[in-house]
């Protein structure tokens, strides 16, 4: 029989590319090794994400507890508009550094909520679709001219 083990590796970065924070939720108190680097635990949801062939309805949420250490950082992550990446993971319940990527999510934190009990980052796509055809084509410096490069530019 096979087992499936569903974990989340976190990364976020800063407007300059610079990783602040990583973090995992599967191996509970304990740091994680994945492609050489440490993931500490702390208790967090990922979810919302769905995706269709017209990239519309792309936001997922980061749901962590609300206490000092989420609060520390949380702000800074809404007010900067840091970039999240989720990698969601079949993981090996007894090797912390074994484990195969099934997904990746990448984001930029655009709001947060708050109450008793937990705090919740809304992260979007940094591109938004515009028609119908989007993204069936691949958007290339030909087609467009100059591509940002930054996760801060903000389509209106």
């Amino acid at each position: 029989m096979t087992t499936l083990a569903v974990g989340n590796y976190l990364t976020f970065k800063n407007p300059s590319q610079t990783v602040v924070y990583r973090f995992q939720n599967f191996h509970i108190g304990e740091t994680s090794v994945y492609n050489s680097f440490n993931f500490s635990f702390l208790p967090f949801g990922f979810s919302g994400v769905s995706v269709n062939r017209t990239g519309d309805n792309t936001s997922a949420s980061l749901v962590f507890p609300n206490n000092e250490l989420s609060r520390a950082w949380a702000l800074q992550a809404v007010t900067d508009r840091w970039l999240a990446v989720v990698k969601v993971m079949n993981l090996d319940p007894d090797d912390r550094t074994a484990g195969t990527m099934m997904h990746q999510y990448v984001g930029q934190v655009a709001g947060g909520s708050w109450d008793d009990a937990t705090l919740n980052l809304e992260v979007n796509t940094i591109l938004d679709a515009v028609g119908s055809d989007v993204p069936l084509r691949r958007l290339t410096q030909n087609l467009i001219g100059n591509i940002p490069v930054s996760s801060n530019v903000r389509l209106r």
